[in-house]
């Protein structure tokens, strides 16, 4: 399942963004370190394909993909030393997938601002500088663990060093992690390495509900823009925490007439959903077994055998074959058993790359 980490400085609207999210309860409080402990949440996937096939073929169950969702507490200068609970919030962020920055892009002179007034800039700088400092201490004591298995055998732990030595190099300039573009594999590696500025991060301005319809950006938003553009990446998405978590208060047909008077085509919960999916690069294929309908989320370019694995280990052990159809086309002919007569339903192997929108029945030795 994937997970998201809802991080950012103190009051910022973290817990009002998990509850949009999750339609929880998580405590909204105007003081610092109001979470202590960890919120968790999941919630069902968007996922109108997923309606369509349920309404086409009737199954007695239908299972959507799920999202967690994380609200850790926030971070504040000194957090990598401790200050602030620190390296208990940091713990929660290395068990998590990806990051939700979320930035303080409201002014409100009801709740404080933990460093005084509205900078989102600054704000972003702060909280990067403290994962970073958390890495480079983590990666230090590494590195220091690993320099006498390394000269033990120096071409066996040839990679290995030159590659803890590169992550050490940037984050002694300030580098995070996330700028090297690594792949999924080395994404994994630093996750168990318990290393942050690897991860995936999506930055989200909370703006004040006036703003959130505007046509243009508030000038907190563009100068949080600017700074996320400095570091490399371009997209920032723009929510208000409190709006959407109002709206996930009323009825869904209310809901919708609402975000249509707003101009709003879909809610900040959809969008992040949808941005956590794109951070990590995941597909959605589905089963129909039993009659019984469900959405399945893997990495892009994952075989056939290996997403048989995801679903249970003797479906993988016993791979045969896969049965494959496009979503959409069984969307337009309506019925497993038609699109077999006519000759829609094709036969793959085990190395076979499961697409985004593909029906899948695996055939294996039990």
């Amino acid at each position: 399942m994937l997970s998201l980490g809802i991080v950012g400085l103190p009051n910022v609207g973290k817990s009002t963004l998990f509850n949009a999210l999750t339609s929880g309860a998580a405590g909204v409080s105007n003081y610092p370190f109001a979470t202590i402990d960890q919120n968790v949440g999941q919630v069902p996937v968007p996922d109108p394909r997923l309606l369509e096939l349920e309404r086409l073929l009737a199954p007695s169950e239908c299972t959507p993909c799920f999202v967690q969702f994380i609200d850790i507490a926030g971070l504040v200068r000194g957090a990598s030393r401790g200050e602030g609970l620190g390296n208990q919030f940091l713990g929660h962020m290395r068990q998590v997938d990806a990051l939700i920055h979320l930035v303080r892009c409201f002014p409100d002179p009801d709740i404080v601002h933990v460093l005084d007034r509205v900078d989102p800039a600054r704000d972003v700088s702060v909280v990067e500088t403290e994962l970073l400092l958390a890495d480079l201490e983590v990666l230090s004591r590494i590195v220091s663990k690993q320099q006498n298995t390394w000269r033990t055998d120096p071409r066996k732990h040839a990679w290995e060093r030159e590659q803890l030595l590169l992550f050490q190099e940037y984050l002694e300039k300030g580098i995070p992690l996330r700028s090297l573009n690594l792949d999924r594999q080395a994404r994994r590696r630093l996750k168990g390495l318990g290393l942050l500025t690897g991860k995936p991060v999506v930055y989200v301005a909370n703006v004040a509900e006036e703003d959130y319809s505007l046509g243009e950006d508030p000038p907190c938003v563009r100068s949080l823009k600017e700074e996320v553009a400095r570091s490399g990446l371009t997209s920032v998405l723009v929510v208000s925490a409190s709006l959407d978590h109002e709206l996930q208060q009323l009825e869904p047909e209310e809901r919708e007439e609402f975000q249509d008077e707003l101009d709003l085509p879909s809610s900040g919960p959809e969008r992040l959903i949808r941005k956590g999916f794109q951070l990590l690069d995941l597909a959605t294929f589905y089963t129909i077994a039993r009659n019984k309908l469900r959405a399945w989320e893997i990495p892009r370019g994952t075989p056939a055998v290996r997403a048989a694995g995801k679903i249970h280990t003797d479906m993988e052990r016993g791979f045969i074959r896969a049965q494959v159809a496009s979503g959409a086309e069984l969307c337009r002919i309506g019925s497993w058993k038609e699109m077999h007569h006519k000759g829609l339903i094709r036969t793959e192997g085990r190395e076979y790359e499961i697409q985004d929108g593909d029906v899948v029945e695996f055939l294996f030795t039990p």
